[in-house]
C-alpha cells in the first residue's frame, strides 16, 4: 500500500507551486500585455475613427477607462501619441 501524504502537505504544496506559477505566468502575460498593445496601436493607427473593429474597440474602451459609444476622436488621438 502506498504511504499517504498528509493533507496540510498536499495543500502546502500546492499552495508554493501556485505562487512558483503565479510568478512566471506573470512575466509572460505582461510580454503578451505589451505585444498585445503594438499590435492593437498599428491597427488603430490603419483605421478610421468610427469604423473599428470589435476587438479594437474593446481595447480602446479598456485603456481608457469609458464604454466606447462614449470616446472622440481625440481621445483616440491621444492614446496613438502615447500621452
Amino acid at each position: 500500500m502506498a504511504v499517504r501524504m498528509s493533507t496540510r502537505r498536499r495543500m502546502d504544496r500546492m499552495r508554493d507551486n501556485m505562487a512558483l506559477s503565479r510568478i512566471a505566468n506573470g512575466h509572460r502575460k505582461r510580454k503578451e500585455r505589451a505585444n498585445r498593445d503594438r499590435r492593437m496601436k498599428a491597427l488603430l493607427a490603419r483605421s478610421t475613427f468610427p469604423h473599428y473593429h470589435p476587438a479594437l474597440q474593446s481595447w480602446v474602451s479598456q485603456k481608457l477607462g469609458i464604454p466606447f459609444s462614449r470616446v472622440t476622436e481625440e481621445q483616440v488621438r491621444q492614446l496613438l501619441s502615447g500621452s
